[in-house]
């Protein structure tokens, strides 16, 4: 059943689980000694940090991915500034 928080009215709801011990030893540390709810709360925002910017990632490459770029515009062509770049540097684009 979740719980009110005494300090913020936020809804906490308990949970229990069984985890590595050395990892809980390594994250209890990196957190100056904070309770277990705080650890667990930090790694849960971290978790969703990181799939949030994944997230971000994979919508910037499929829009990109969708996007001509062989298409000459005012500036000339993306694969033609590519060669050019890459002869300039002697060798393929990609190898630098």
């Amino acid at each position: 059943m979740p719980l009110s928080c005494y300090v913020c009215g936020m809804t906490r709801l308990r949970i229990s689980t069984t985890v590595d011990e050395d990892l809980l030893i390594r994250a209890r540390a990196c957190c100056n000694g904070a309770k277990d709810s705080t650890v667990m709360e930090r790694a849960l925002v971290a978790l969703l940090a990181e799939h949030r910017a994944a997230e971000i990632d994979r919508r910037i490459d499929v829009s990109y991915a969708a996007v001509e770029y062989a298409v000459p515009d005012a500036w000339g062509s993306l694969p033609g500034f590519l060669d050019a770049a890459g002869k300039a540097h002697g060798g393929p684009a990609e190898s630098w």
